[in-house]
């Protein structure tokens, strides 16, 4: 498995693992593989090498570090826990407060990337960073990170802390090209890191979804499985299968390989079973020719998402259209039947 050397946190493997799914009921994955098979993917990742575990105190809530935090067991201390603070309010001594309680959960005294969940549109990172700063200080944590912060936040955050904030963790994947633009260079620049969640958009860049093919679940909600985007995704996901044919693996691990091409960045695809961690990891494996990644990342770039409409809105309507046109065309020989019988309740009313 191949890795970067993160300052504060040594090596990270460049292919990392989400678990977002540990306990959290919007998976759908039950109770069993929570119990068994969130460990068998656990223990199988550091088989493989993958140090980068994350986390959050949200997940679950509590669940995700609870169970990956008992499926590490005596490694936790030799891998790159990353969990995550929610600063709905955070002032220094709530950040501490949900640091120990995360700590806690995960069995460990130390967590090595300690990240600010999402900007607190209200409060400044002057008033996070000084809770954050302290940890660090205390060598509670290894380092900070931040999550789905803008390149300018990211700017005023290590501001605030005094240091490099040493990390993003942003969506970003072939369909959701944004931090090319900004965010990879700043992190190429300055030695940080890029952490790239859904890295598969969810499912959308394994080109299994189409039209009609869509999924349910969690992933109904995404914008991107809409009509219009599954057509106008079409085009990246051609080029995207047309690498995959020439290395002769799957468009998915493809997807991952291109994010890998990428400086320092990683990615931190969920699994749901053993089965997909091992075609995860071995994208990591995959080495891409340069015109193959500057096709990709083209392609990557023409893809303009819509945005305005919602995914679940708009199939109600398409799913409606056929209801009503059958219903029109059922009802009418049931109404041409009844205009008789009605005539005549007509002429009986008169007299």
């Amino acid at each position: 498995m191949r890795s970067l050397d993160v300052d504060g946190l040594g090596q990270v493997s460049r292919i990392g693992l989400g678990t977002w799914q540990f306990g959290s009921r919007e998976w759908g994955y039950g109770d069993d593989y929570a119990d068994s098979g969130a460990t068998a993917i656990v223990r199988r990742a550091l088989e493989l090498g993958i140090t980068l575990f994350d986390t959050a105190e949200v997940y679950g809530p509590g669940k995700s570090e609870r169970i990956l935090g008992a499926a590490l067991a005596d490694d936790r201390g030799d891998v790159v826990l990353a969990s995550k603070v929610l600063p709905v309010a955070p002032f220094p001594k709530l950040v501490r407060k949900a640091w120990q309680g995360s700590a806690e959960r995960l069995g460990v005294r130390r967590i090595p990337l300690y990240q600010v969940h999402q900007p607190n549109p209200v409060v400044p990172d002057t008033v996070t960073m000084k809770g954050m700063g302290a940890l660090l200080d205390e060598g509670r944590i290894g380092a900070v990170g931040v999550s789905n912060y803008s390149l300018d936040r990211w700017r005023a955050a290590d501001d605030a802390l005094g240091r490099p904030v040493i990390s993003n963790q942003v969506e970003f994947s072939l369909a959701a090209a944004g931090p090319l633009e900004d965010l990879v260079p700043f992190a190429e620049a300055h030695d940080r890191l890029v952490i790239a969640y859904s890295p598969l958009a969810q499912g959308l860049l394994g080109g299994k979804y189409g039209v009609d093919n869509r999924p349910g679940g969690v992933r109904a909600m995404n914008k991107l499985f809409g009509t219009e985007n599954l057509r106008r995704v079409e085009p990246l996901l051609a080029v995207l299968r047309e690498v995959a044919d020439a290395h002769a693996v799957a468009p998915a691990q493809v997807a991952l390989a291109w994010l890998l091409a990428q400086p320092r960045t990683v990615a931190i695809p969920g699994a749901s079973t053993v089965e997909q961690l091992e075609f995860n990891a071995a994208a990591a494996d995959l080495e891409l020719g340069g015109d193959e990644v500057a096709a990709l990342t083209a392609a990557a770039r023409a893809f303009q998402p819509q945005s305005a409409v919602s995914t679940l809105a708009e199939r109600a309507k398409e799913e409606a259209g056929p209801l009503l046109d059958r219903a029109r065309s059922e009802a009418g020989p049931l109404l041409d039947r009844a205009a008789p019988v009605l005539d005549r309740v007509r002429q009986a009313l008169r007299r």
